[in-house]
């Protein structure tokens, strides 16, 4: 069982990596300055896209603030006309679901160390054990477009994938 789930996680990753080899299809390189942003709540930076191919994070925000920037839960479906934005969303879909395995399995092990009381996690032990933030040891996430951004969902103790539509709408205006 523990073999099959690695080698799941293994064709995961490799798929991920072959997929990540395709230039984004919203990448413009005109020029690397933001411009100045004009929708409210969002900074030019926001909505500059980011490196996402072989580029990880650390960063993840309680649920409760990324609900009060605008954030969304993240539309899990892959199916677009375009053969390309489809497999940019599935690339998307792929490393969110890679960090959330990372993530479960280290909740899982936490877990089993204190098995006569495992209590949940609040945002700020969930990134001292969990994440470990700062430390080479700890879980490295996958980076995500700059529109998305991981959130601890406290309530649900799960890694989930937020979408910030207002920077999407901030990088059309941009264009």
């Amino acid at each position: 069982m523990v073999t099959q789930k690695w080698m799941t996680l293994t064709c995961l990753l490799a798929m991920a990596t072959l997929l990540g080899c395709l230039p984004s299809p919203s990448a413009d390189n005109s020029d690397n300055k933001p411009a100045v942003s004009t929708t409210p709540g969002v900074t030019a930076a926001e909505a500059t896209p980011r490196e996402t191919i072989g580029k990880t994070t650390q960063n993840v925000l309680p649920l409760k603030e990324a609900v009060d920037k605008g954030g969304v839960p993240a539309d899990k479906k892959a199916g677009a006309s375009n053969p390309l934005l489809a497999s940019a969303a599935a690339y998307r879909n792929s490393v969110a679901t890679i960090g959330s395995m990372a993530v479960d399995k280290a909740i899982q092990l936490r877990n089993a160390q204190s098995i006569r009381e495992p209590k949940p996690l609040t945002y700020d032990v969930f990134m001292e054990e969990i994440i470990q933030v700062g430390r080479g040891d700890g879980i490295w996430l996958p980076m995500l477009p700059y529109y998305q951004e991981y959130a601890w969902d406290e309530q649900n103790q799960k890694l989930v994938v937020m979408d910030f539509p207002a920077r999407k709408e901030e990088r059309e205006k941009q264009r």
